[in-house]
């Protein structure tokens, strides 16, 4: 008797327990609009492409770091000198990590400004500007993970910041520190969250994101004539798989080339952190938070009797409620028309995060 199950059979029992065949359909018959914008719909498949490498890297990594004080700096180290390409690894991780989020900030104005948020896609607009802030809270989470002087004292003047959140501040802090201070409870802490809240928040997320993406389809910009399309598989999907390539060629040369420090981000381990140590100076945050940042030096102490630090951290609460609510003010992208309401806020929150994240690198001051 042959022990080899045929090829069709094997089809046959997937598709009666998974019911597959409609999903092949689906996708046979999925188009993409094509014109002028055509080029942005890659970028948030390069997105996602980053963070399936932050999750293959961020599993490697995990094998051998140590979360906590007395070893964590020395898991990185060992990560770096000894174990076979670990250097490469741990360098492709944090490349991935910013071109990631770099990828979500094209992506997101991109559809800010073809309208491609408008009905029925609200929704995924929501989830995809929530993707960003989760990318940016794996920076923030991530950053002191190395356990050096640098990462120790920017995540200490960075929880210091969301101790200015109105109301709940003071439990905000404590909960990202656990406790007054930065210790080993807050490397633990923000490990626990880069590792395993995170990653289950995001990963639920990014489904629903490409649910909604697959059940609605490509938005074709707003003024765009309906014309020709692209089918979605094989064509799209062949053009999507020479972005990922590109995009890795692009990790890879900046893993190798770029390893250290550049202008943007820095690699080096550096010191080993030390509470005793006094506040290096100069202390920047990531690029991404630049912005924000930059932003607290220009509000002044008290600003009608309230204090400056919580109007700054409620000026960019309010910021990122109207990027959230977006599709229900713009209701003139509903009607297919544009208004130039809109339009201005957008440019002036793009010009204003530039702005402020060149000014901040120019910044020499302490």
């Amino acid at each position: 008797m042959k022990n080899s199950i045929s090829a069709g059979g094997l089809t046959k029992w997937f598709n009666e327990r998974v019911s597959f065949e409609g999903m092949v359909e689906h996708v046979k018959h999925k188009t993409v609009p094509e014109g002028k914008h055509f080029i942005w719909y890659f970028f948030g498949g390069s997105a996602l492409f980053f963070f399936i490498v932050q999750v293959v890297t961020g599993l490697f990594l995990l094998l051998y770091y140590k979360p906590t004080p007395a070893s964590a700096y020395e898991s990185v180290h060992f990560i770096e000198s000894e174990v076979a390409f670990g250097w490469l690894i741990r360098n492709v991780h944090a490349w991935s990590s910013n071109l990631m989020i770099l990828s979500l900030f094209f992506h997101m104005f991109s559809n800010w400004f073809t309208k491609g948020f408008r009905k029925p896609r609200e929704l995924t607009w929501i989830t995809g500007v929530f993707l960003l802030i989760m990318a940016m809270g794996f920076g923030f989470t991530g950053y002191l993970l190395p356990w050096n002087k640098l990462s120790f004292f920017a995540t200490k003047v960075g929880t210091e910041i969301a101790a200015s959140t109105p109301f709940i501040g003071d439990f905000l802090v404590r909960f990202l520190r656990g406790g007054e201070e930065v210790t080993g409870a807050t490397l633990t802490r923000l490990f626990a969250i880069h590792v395993t809240v995170l990653p289950l928040l995001a990963a639920m997320f990014v489904g629903i994101h490409l649910y909604f993406v697959q059940a609605q389809g490509m938005s074709h910009a707003l003024g765009e004539k309906l014309g020709k399309e692209m089918k979605f598989f094989p064509d799209f999907v062949y053009r999507e798989i020479a972005v990922w390539s590109a995009c890795l060629l692009l990790l890879a040369f900046l893993a190798v080339y770029f390893p250290f420090d550049s202008v943007f981000i820095s690699l080096e381990l550096q010191e080993k952190a030390s509470a005793f140590d006094p506040t290096p100076m100069g202390i920047k945050p990531e690029w991404y938070f630049m912005f924000m940042f930059q932003s607290l030096k220009y509000f002044p102490g008290s600003i009608l009797g309230m204090d400056g630090r919580v109007a700054a951290v409620m000026f960019f609460s309010f910021g990122a409620l109207v990027l959230i609510a977006l599709p229900f003010w713009d209701v003139w992208a509903h009607r297919e028309k544009r208004h130039w309401f809109p339009m201005v806020v957008g440019v002036g929150i793009l010009i204003f995060i530039i702005v402020l994240t060149t000014l901040g690198y120019l910044d020499t001051g302490h």
